[in-house]
């Protein structure tokens, strides 16, 4: 088990921390947890099955990354650094035409990071587990659907004190992911259809933008 000091889990080194071959080893340990996820399910994987898979010590892993929880937020967090953009590259539109395509630019990012075959098993996983380890669908809305709607509704927060949207902007925000995704997530779900393309991202992108604008003038 991993040390403890007065109760609590020692803090681990973050991963700009890690020496290159401790950073090589986490990203073993991510890759054979995630692995083993998708095989067998979270409830079922062990963390000595996931040490074995990473070619690495029970020991290691709970030092690098910490227990069968601390993995699975790490492979969620991991993957939803990468799916929303941070503050500092999102520019604060002036104009109505500069917000479409600010919004343009999030919603493609956003539909290529999310339809990423990993993301879309990783929405599998939380749907399978939903009953026997909650864990997993508390950590993918923590991680990653409620801070993309964040960084959204900052956009048209942003958008509305410029007067160039009016509305409530957690509103807007629905809106807004409804008319990007429709049933696209669903179907992905079911394996019905394939990950969209780039030509398939941009069309529901630009439809998405046009049409928030379109349903709320300032």
């Amino acid at each position: 088990m991993p040390t403890k000091h007065n109760g609590r889990k020692r803090a681990r080194p973050t991963p700009s921390e890690e020496g290159p071959e401790s950073a090589s080893k986490r990203l073993r340990i991510l890759d054979a947890a995630f692995t083993a996820f998708m095989e067998r399910g979270y409830s079922d994987t062990s963390t000595l099955e996931i040490a074995t898979r990473a070619k690495v010590s029970k020991r290691e892993l709970y030092a690098l990354v910490g227990d069968k929880q601390d993995i699975l937020v790490a492979c969620i967090t991991e993957r939803a650094t990468r799916m929303r953009p941070q503050p500092a590259d999102i520019p604060k539109p002036q104009s109505r035409e500069a917000l479409q395509r600010v919004l343009e630019a999030y919603g493609a990012r956003l539909l290529t990071e999310v339809t990423h075959p990993t993301v879309v098993s990783m929405h599998r996983l939380a749907i399978a587990e939903a009953n026997r380890a909650q864990e997993v669908a508390r950590a993918l809305q923590s991680m990653a659907r409620q801070p993309i709607r964040a960084t959204l509704r900052g956009i048209l927060l942003d958008a509305r004190s410029q007067g160039l949207v009016s509305g409530d902007p957690a509103e807007l925000t629905e809106q807004f992911m409804g008319l990007l995704w429709g049933d696209l997530m669903m179907n992905l779900l079911l394996c019905v259809v394939e990950t969209p393309g780039a030509p398939e991202v941009k069309r529901r992108a630009e439809h998405a933008a046009r049409a928030l604008l379109l349903l709320n003038l300032p």
